[in-house]
């Protein structure tokens, strides 16, 4: 394994990795929009919130030496489903690829943020 850490994204705020390399995939935890410069939740809509979020993948998966097209899964959080189209409409212009997706409501997510996307992407 390989841990993969970069000061471009935010930080883990918990007991865990931005990401790790296992074989051929890299598997990152969820981003939450935290802007990496401050460690703040400066965004405040849905969109700006997961423009913040897939900024925040991108910089872990070029940490890995790779980009969103080798992403093949993700794993969307939603605090409202409501935000579904909103989301949506930010989310396709990074996952271009159309990875295998899944997208939830949840009752709460840390920070009380609006959305969290982790992803798992194949590094060949």
């Amino acid at each position: 394994m390989e841990y993969i850490k970069t000061d471009k994204a935010p930080q883990a705020i918990g007991p865990y990795s931005q990401a790790i390399k296992v074989g051929d995939f890299l598997y990152a935890s969820g981003q939450i929009p935290i802007n990496p410069e401050n460690g703040e939740i400066e965004a405040t809509t849905i969109a700006d919130q997961t423009d913040q979020v897939c900024r925040n993948i991108g910089e872990i998966l070029h940490a890995a030496g790779t980009d969103f097209d080798h992403v093949v899964k993700t794993t969307c959080f939603l605090d409202e489903m409501s935000d579904f189209a909103a989301f949506n409409a930010v989310y396709e212009k990074y996952f271009t690829g159309k990875p295998a997706r899944s997208c939830v409501a949840v009752q709460q997510l840390p920070r009380n943020v609006l959305c969290e996307v982790e992803v798992i992407a194949y590094l060949k």
